[in-house]
């Protein structure tokens, strides 16, 4: 099995939807560090995984720097948003989402 990472950082805001009063309701912004899990059995034609700019390319250069409400059509948390990169990569199968020191949410396929 192939494995690859990749780690990026996102300047996005957001404001959260939730059942109870938080000061996230409110617009704000986070310097978003991502990080990518991919593996694959077999390398594609040209030897990779995947290729890493074409994963920034996909995600960072989709989000970084908006606002992720209008770019989301979710409740962005960063559980929703860490999915959500997941389901873009087809070889991704785990993705954390920092969106500050001590706060990160982790998604892996089963």
């Amino acid at each position: 099995m192939y494995y690859l990472k990749k780690t990026m950082e996102i300047a996005g805001c957001h404001q959260l939807k939730l059942s109870y009063e938080s000061k996230c309701q409110r617009m704000h912004g986070h310097n978003w560090v991502v990080t990518i899990f991919c593996k694959s059995a077999q390398l594609n034609a040209d030897g990779m995984v995947a290729d890493f700019s074409k994963i920034k390319e996909q995600i960072h250069g989709y989000l970084d720097h908006g606002n992720f409400n209008e770019l989301l059509p979710f409740n962005p948390t960063a559980e929703n948003i860490a999915k959500w990169i997941a389901d873009q990569i087809p070889q991704c199968y785990r993705v954390e989402v920092q969106e500050s020191v001590g706060n990160v949410a982790i998604y892996e396929q089963d």
